[in-house]
């Protein structure tokens, strides 16, 4: 990297998962609009003619928007590690036919899952498939860009962190995730709302982050000195029946929105602004609260995100994909209001920045957790260092719901680089959507039969299952 005049140029970030069809559009896009750092994007995907595609699409958006960035699609991973100042993971994990499976073949028991990705049966299997192949990336890193940053935004988010600092315990890591900035973004409306302003920006919500990815929680609001804690619990009294969306998108009409009721009704219950999305929040908790049934999840104002629809929206994206690069359709250009490139740029002494940040629990941020456990804390950013910020320890009631996906998180890294079922089975039973659900019988022939589901995309000993 050169700095010059409070700029920084020949930057080269490694982007794998460079085909991306949703995460590397919206990172273009942000990279187009940011004037003070310029470079190479080398773009590296198993599907390479996505991967070709993003290249076109790049060196277009940059020479329309008279931009600083060339794009380059390249054969190997090594290729795009050599020489990289920061490298992005985002990747799916197999395809949507295993993310069938992780999703939907627990419903023969009843077990019904929002999301899929994270916890749940659906969560630690794509584990499984996930953990092989970030160890190949950590290894990867190791050898051709051991200095660079790391940046993940592939789920499960704290397995693949907790991989990454396994297998190469000095890799400089860290996990992004936009749940925390979407309850920012309504305790903004909230504050818009009550105090009648006009003018206020989801930066101008102070808060302190505190939990581990997907099942994050406030313990602190602010906004200009105010306490928005009692201002949450008006808002939340006035509109719990209904529920509010902030985007005012009805949650029937979307795959991915919701009314908020789950995370109003966990501050009823705890006291702590819960702050990820309700469907992320919910399968962290035992079924029968609100994944019980469709019935149940339809009564609190959220839906089920099916695998099909993923696989059309898919399709749809391809179609688009074709479009924009034949010049028939055009990528809007505006902020993603991801903090990506506001990092790196941090990270490259362009100012300072606090975010929130998944992260090995090393400098005991959260005490009551270990230290070994992956976090999401805020943290400071700035040039070369990233300074985590201590929160104190989870309240009890937070801590109970959150130690049991703790201890699965090591349940599964266990299983993946042993190749053992064991851990698998004990995960499930550990899990509350699946606690005393059904038996354990059960749960091994479901475990059994969602890896044989997934198999092609798993080390050779576990073929033998």
């Amino acid at each position: 990297m050169k700095y010059k005049n409070e700029k920084v140029s020949d930057i080269k970030i490694a982007y794998i998962g460079g085909g991306s069809r949703g995460w590397a559009w919206s990172f273009m896009g942000d990279l187009t609009q940011e004037k003070d750092i310029s470079g190479t994007i080398a773009l590296y995907d198993i599907d390479k003619e996505a991967a070709e595609q993003n290249e076109t699409l790049g060196n277009m958006l940059n020479k329309k928007e008279d931009g600083n960035w060339v794009y380059k699609a390249v054969e190997t991973l090594p290729q795009a590690l050599l020489g990289a100042d920061f490298i992005v993971i985002s990747i799916l994990p197999g395809t949507f036919d295993e993310m069938h499976s992780d999703v939907h073949t627990p419903e023969r028991h009843g077990i019904y899952q929002s999301v899929g990705d994270t916890a749940g049966p659906g969560g630690i299997i794509r584990s499984l498939r996930t953990i092989p192949m970030f160890v190949d990336i950590a290894n990867a890193i190791k050898e051709h860009a051991p200095t660079a940053w790391v940046i993940n935004y592939t789920n499960p988010m704290s397995i693949c962190m907790k991989t990454l600092y396994h297998t190469f315990p000095e890799i400089k890591a860290f996990g992004c995730c936009h749940e925390v900035f979407g309850t920012q973004t309504l305790l903004r409306d909230i504050v818009k709302q009550t105090f009648d302003l006009q003018n206020v920006s989801r930066s101008d919500i102070k808060v302190n982050v505190l939990g581990i990815n997907h099942f994050t929680w406030f313990d602190y609001a602010s906004y200009k000195g105010i306490d928005l804690f009692p201002v949450y619990r008006q808002f939340i009294d006035k509109n719990f029946e209904n529920g509010y969306n902030e985007k005012e998108e009805h949650w029937a009409n979307s795959s991915f929105a919701s009314m908020n009721r789950v995370k109003f009704d966990l501050f009823l219950k705890y006291g702590y602004i819960a702050a990820a999305g309700d469907r992320h929040l919910a399968e962290f908790l035992p079924s029968e609260i609100y994944l019980k049934d469709p019935k149940t999840v339809e009564s609190w104002s959220f839906g089920l995100t099916t695998v099909d629809w993923r696989k059309n929206d898919l399709k749809e994206r391809v179609k688009r994909g074709k479009r924009l690069v034949s010049g028939e359709d055009e990528l809007e250009i505006k902020p993603s209001g991801e903090e990506g490139i506001l990092l790196i740029k941090a990270l490259c002494g362009l100012g300072q920045i606090i975010s929130n940040v998944n992260i090995p629990n090393t400098y005991g941020q959260i005490t009551n957790l270990e230290k070994d456990a992956i976090v999401e804390t805020n943290a400071v950013f700035e040039r070369d260092f990233i300074r985590p910020i201590a929160v104190g320890s989870l309240p009890k009631s937070i801590y109970d719901m959150t130690v049991p996906h703790v201890q699965n998180h090591k349940l599964i890294l266990e299983a993946a680089l042993t190749h053992t079922v064991v851990p698998v089975v004990q995960a499930f039973k550990n899990d509350p959507l699946i606690n005393n659900k059904i038996s354990e019988s059960e749960i091994e022939a479901l475990v059994n039969d969602m890896i044989k589901n997934t198999a092609k995309f798993l080390p050779q000993p576990w073929q033998q299952i």
